[in-house]
C-alpha cells in the first residue's frame, strides 16, 4: 500500500476514534505523525518535530491566556453590561446585543465555545423573561460567536491564515473575516425574522440593566459550570460533557459587578490592552502571540490576583488538538499525501464541482468533530489544487471556513450542547433538542452550498 494511501487511512481512523471516543484529535494526530514519520516514512523525530507550529502554538496560549485574565477581572462582564445599558428598554435589540457581545468576544481571542459558554446563560434566561423564541436566542449566540471568530487575531482566524501563510496562495484575512462575519450576520437576519423577532419590536421592558447584572451573575456562571471555560488540560469540552454537566450555576460574581459599578483600573488597563493588541498586531504587523503574551503579562504585574488560575484556564485541549494536527499535516505533505488528494481532485475536470465537495465535506464532518481540526486537515489537502488558478483560493477558503463552522449549531457540537443544556426551565428539552437538530440539519444542508454560491461560483473572491 502507498504512502498516501495509507495516510489518508490514518486520517480517518483518527477522525473516527475523536468523534466516537472522548479522544484528543491533536493527541490522535501526534501518534499518527509518529507512526506514519518514522515507521512508513523513516523520518527521525527531530524532523518530525520540525512541522512543530511554535509560532501558533504562542498565539493560542497567548490570546486565550490574556481573554482568561479579561474575563476573571471583569472586564467581559463590564462589556457585556455596557453593551445592554445601550439597549435601553427595547426587548427587540436584546438578541442583537448577544450576537454582537459574543462577535466581539471571540474576535479579540476567545475561543467559539468560550464566548458561547458564557453568554449563552445570560441571553436564554432573557429569552425565558421576555418571552423571545429561545431557538432564536441561542442560535443568535453561536452565530455571533462564529461571525466573530475569523478575525486575524481570533483562534479560527490565526490557524486558517498560518496555513495560508506557509504557501504561495494570495493570502487576504480581512476577506476571510469579512465573509464569515457577513454570512453569519446574514442567518440572524432570517433567524430574526422567521423566528418572530419582528413581534418584539413593539414591546418594552425597564430594569434591563439590573436584570443583565442578575443573569450575567449566573454565570462566570456558562463556562466555570460547564467545565470549559477556557479551562486546561483535562477539561471537559465535549458536547456530551456539556450536556451533561450543564451551565447553571450559583451567583458567582461580586456584588460590585452586579451593581453596575464604575469600571476599575485593571478594566480600564484590560480594555486598553485589547485595543493595543488590534492596532498593534493589525496595523503594525506585529506578531499576535508576542503581543498578546506581553500585554496579558502587563495586565497580570497591574492586578495579580486577576491573573490567579488564568493559566489553567487557558484552552490547552485547543493547543494540543491545533499543534497536534498541523505536525501529522507537515507529515502528510512528506509522505506526498497532499499532492496525491490535489492531483486526483485536479482530475476531476471540474474545480468548481471539487470546490463544493471539500466544502460539504468540511461540513458534515464538523458537525459532529472539531471545526479546528477539519480546517486544519482539509485546507492544506486544497492548497496545491488552489494553486493552479482555476478558481479563487481566497473564496475556496473563506466558503470552507464558514462551511466548516456555522454547523457548530449541530446539538452535537459543544456550541450546540451549551446551548441546549442552557434551555429555560418552562421549556420542553426534548421539543428544544429536536427544534435544534431540525435547524442544524438545515444548516449543514443548505450552508456549504449558499457559501459556495456566493463566494465561489461568481469567482470575485
Amino acid at each position: 500500500m502507498s504512502a498516501p494511501i495509507l495516510s489518508i487511512i490514518i486520517l480517518a481512523v483518527m477522525f473516527l476514534l475523536a468523534t466516537v471516543l472522548p479522544l484528543n484529535m491533536g493527541a490522535l494526530a501526534f501518534v499518527g505523525a509518529f507512526l506514519l514519520g518514522s515507521v512508513v516514512l523513516g523520518m527521525s523525530t527531530s524532523d518530525i518535530l520540525a512541522n512543530f507550529p511554535g509560532g501558533l502554538f504562542l498565539t493560542i496560549v497567548g490570546v486565550t491566556y490574556l481573554f482568561a485574565i479579561a474575563q476573571n477581572n471583569g472586564t467581559i462582564d463590564l462589556l457585556v453590561r455596557g453593551a445592554v445599558r445601550m439597549v435601553g428598554s427595547k426587548v427587540a435589540l436584546i438578541p442583537w446585543v448577544m450576537f454582537a457581545i459574543t462577535a466581539v468576544i471571540t474576535a479579540v481571542g476567545a475561543l467559539s465555545p468560550a464566548a458561547v459558554a458564557i453568554i449563552a446563560p445570560i441571553a436564554l434566561s432573557f429569552a425565558a423573561k421576555h418571552k423571545i423564541n429561545p431557538l432564536m436566542m441561542g442560535m443568535m449566540v453561536i452565530h455571533g460567536a462564529q461571525a466573530g471568530g475569523f478575525s486575524p487575531i481570533a483562534v479560527y482566524g490565526v490557524t486558517v491564515n498560518g496555513i495560508i501563510a506557509k504557501t504561495d496562495l494570495e493570502a487576504s484575512p480581512m476577506a476571510i473575516f469579512l465573509a464569515s462575519f457577513v454570512f453569519n450576520l446574514a442567518i440572524a437576519v432570517v433567524l430574526f425574522i422567521v423566528l418572530g423577532g419582528s413581534k418584539l419590536l413593539a414591546t418594552k421592558t425597564g430594569r434591563l440593566v439590573e436584570q443583565a447584572a442578575e443573569s450575567r451573575m449566573a454565570v462566570s456562571v456558562g463556562a466555570r459550570a460547564a467545565g470549559v471555560t477556557l479551562q486546561g488540560s483535562g477539561s471537559d469540552i465535549s458536547s456530551s460533557g456539556v450536556a451533561r454537566k450543564g451551565t447553571s450555576g450559583s451567583s458567582a460574581a461580586s456584588d460590585t459587578a452586579a451593581s453596575g459599578a464604575r469600571a476599575t483600573v485593571p478594566q480600564l488597563v484590560t480594555i486598553a490592552g485589547l485595543i493595543a493588541l488590534a492596532v498593534i498586531s493589525l496595523g503594525f504587523k506585529v506578531d499576535v502571540g508576542f503581543v498578546s503574551i506581553t500585554i496579558a503579562m502587563v495586565l497580570a504585574l497591574v492586578s495579580p490576583a486577576a491573573q490567579k488560575g488564568a493559566v489553567n484556564k487557558i484552552s490547552w485541549s485547543t493547543v494540543l488538538l491545533i499543534c497536534g494536527m498541523l505536525t501529522f499535516v507537515g507529515v502528510l505533505e512528506e509522505a506526498g499525501t497532499i499532492k496525491f488528494v490535489s492531483d486526483g481532485v485536479a482530475h476531476l475536470g471540474m474545480p468548481l464541482l471539487a470546490a463544493l465537495l471539500i466544502c460539504y465535506i468540511g461540513a458534515v464532518v464538523s458537525a459532529f468533530a472539531s471545526s479546528t481540526a477539519i480546517l486544519a486537515a482539509l485546507i492544506p489537502l486544497a492548497v496545491p489544487f488552489l494553486s493552479t488558478g482555476e478558481i479563487g483560493a481566497v473564496g475556496v477558503i473563506a466558503a470552507l471556513a464558514v462551511a466548516a463552522t456555522i454547523v457548530d449549531v449541530s446539538p452535537f457540537s459543544t456550541n450546540g450542547a451549551l446551548v441546549l443544556a442552557n434551555a429555560p426551565e418552562d421549556v420542553d428539552k426534548d421539543k428544544f433538542y429536536k427544534q435544534i437538530l431540525a435547524y442544524s440539519g438545515i444548516v449543514v444542508i443548505a450552508g456549504p452550498a449558499i457559501a459556495w454560491l456566493v463566494m465561489v461560483l461568481p469567482g470575485w473572491m
